[in-house]
């Protein structure tokens, strides 16, 4: 009975107090409806990772074309820039460890959004499903799917943003996997060079030159330039940049936490003038331009 009264004359103290003070209430409700938010994104990301095992079957997304091995050790996920490069991955790959995720279009800047509407992203959740490990509170290391995470996007300057929109992702929302050296960006080359029956590659204009040179007379020389991975067919795909013998990836490593977390916020968060000054300060820098 004392406890009611209590809960009562409390209830009275803050309905006037609250209805004295408009905008103390507004910003109370405010962090309320903030905090039922994060409690139903947590709820989704929990839901995401619930896929069936192998014996249940149906548990990954459609889009996602698996590798026959359940060795996560020797298992690799290519997170591919659009259907068609997608398309030549999944035919040109070693159906038994490479798996293949074309994703369409870029995906959401997460530094500006919030973890609900990063869930409610069709691209970032089918991710999150197929890495297996979830994201925020609930990632579990043990759970990678994949112990090779490939980010495999086109040489220009959208591919570009679309690493970064990735890496951004990876970085706010799976950083251990990163910390684990699981990460990866491939790179394609740049150019196929052909002089009678023979083919090389390269994969900037170094390379180029000096294929060039070795092959001699440049009247019988054939230059491809490569505007994206759809130009290539499967063998060629296969080839260059999924072949493990042949192939060139760059691990992605974070040495300087501190600088790496200034850099992902000034770049891609709210505030426009950091970027602003970062552009004209480093401006004179840019060697290829795309307008």
């Amino acid at each position: 009975e004392v406890k009611g009264q209590v809960e009562s004359i409390v209830g009275e103290l803050l309905t006037n107090f609250f209805e004295e003070n408009p905008s103390i209430a507004r910003k109370v409700v405010e962090k309320v409806y903030l905090a039922a938010i994060a409690r139903e994104a947590a709820r989704k990301a929990k839901q995401l990772v619930r896929r069936k095992n192998a014996l249940e079957g149906g548990g990954l997304p459609g889009k996602l074309a698996d590798c026959s091995s359940r060795d996560p050790k020797e298992c690799e996920l290519y997170l591919v820039e659009g259907d068609s490069a997608g398309g030549s991955a999944k035919q040109g790959r070693d159906r038994h460890f490479q798996a293949i995720l074309p994703l369409k279009g870029k995906i959401l800047n997460v530094e500006k959004a919030r973890l609900d509407k990063i869930l409610d992203n069709e691209e970032i959740n089918t991710m999150i499903q197929a890495i297996g490990t979830s994201i925020g509170e609930d990632f579990d290391l043990a759970k990678l799917r994949y112990h090779k995470i490939i980010i495999m996007t086109d040489a220009d300057v959208d591919g570009s943003h679309i690493q970064t929109l990735l890496l951004t992702f990876f970085c706010r929302y799976m950083k251990p996997i990163i910390d684990a050296g699981a990460l990866y960006l491939a790179q394609p080359p740049l150019y196929k060079l052909k002089s009678g029956k023979q083919e090389k590659y390269a994969f900037d204009e170094g390379e180029r030159d000096a294929i060039l040179a070795e092959f001699g007379d440049r009247k019988n020389i054939h230059i491809q330039r490569y505007k994206g991975l759809g130009e290539m067919n499967p063998d060629q795909l296969a080839t260059t940049t999924m072949e493990p013998a042949t192939r060139i990836l760059k691990r992605i490593t974070m040495e300087d936490l501190v600088e790496a977390d200034q850099i992902f916020t000034m770049l891609m968060g709210e505030e426009v003038e950091p970027r602003r000054k970062f552009i004209e300060a480093n401006a004179h820098l840019v060697e290829e331009l795309d307008i």
